[in-house]
């Protein structure tokens, strides 16, 4: 007897028994993205393009690094910070992963009570992940401006291969350019929240059907791929 599956809209679709249901199972079948939405689809495509983007980022960084002859800058030694009159290794970046870690669980959270339809509580987590991630892009500012002080250019710097100052700046300010859009969205999605757009179904930017939540589900996703991209560049970057 065949499967039957019943979709969004209340129909029921058969599943063919015997060789034709594993081809169905295995094929473009429409009963597994019938409920997905365009938005939250489309957000997929475009997190699948960013992987390609950063993945490039990231494999050139590794083959100039690889290939280049000059001995390549120690991360513990530029990424230091003076404090209390010794030099301690990689402190501000271990704080900008832990604060970027934590405002995921905050996004995760914003996201479940979203699904509760409990505004007050999506809205303050929103701000509190916008605020975690205001907080990382103002600390990514000050190493920014201290390797530059120290004499980190794209074309060179006082450690070692010419390489690692254009890699730096490259990977980490795409990254961080990720990071800010993300917390401009972040902010315009909680104030809609805030305002009960979602209850209403408001008609504006960024406003789905009455009762649907979906772009607090979205903006997690670009969050969530956002946090895991810096994890590849802390290890690749920082720790190698």
């Amino acid at each position: 007897m065949a499967d039957t599956t019943v979709t969004h809209t209340g129909q029921a679709l058969a599943r063919p028994a015997g060789l034709q249901g594993v081809a169905a199972d295995w094929s473009s079948d429409q009963r597994a993205f019938k409920n997905v939405s365009w938005g939250k689809a489309m957000m997929w495509i475009f997190l699948l393009s960013d992987t390609f983007v950063f993945g490039c980022f990231l494999l050139s960084y590794m083959t100039a690094r690889m290939s280049t002859r000059v001995p390549w800058p120690n991360p513990s030694e530029v990424f230091s910070l003076h404090i209390g009159g010794s030099d301690i290794p990689l402190i501000l970046i271990a704080i900008m992963t832990f604060v970027l870690i934590s405002s995921s669980g905050t996004m995760a959270m914003a996201v479940n009570f979203g699904y509760r339809h409990d505004r007050r509580k999506t809205a303050i987590l929103m701000l509190l992940t916008a605020a975690l991630g205001a907080t990382f892009v103002g600390m990514q500012a000050f190493e920014w401006t201290k390797l530059i002080t120290e004499g980190v250019r794209p074309w060179g710097n006082p450690w070692g291969a010419a390489q690692f100052g254009s890699s730096f700046f490259m990977i980490t300010g795409f990254h961080g350019t990720h990071v800010t859009f993300g917390v401009i969205f972040l902010i315009i999605v909680a104030r809609k929240v805030w305002r009960g757009d979602y209850e209403t179904g408001r008609r504006g930017f960024f406003t789905s059907r009455r009762g649907r939540y979906e772009h607090v589900e979205i903006m997690g996703l670009y969050w969530h791929f956002v946090d895991l991209v810096w994890v590849f560049i802390f290890a690749f970057f920082y720790l190698w």
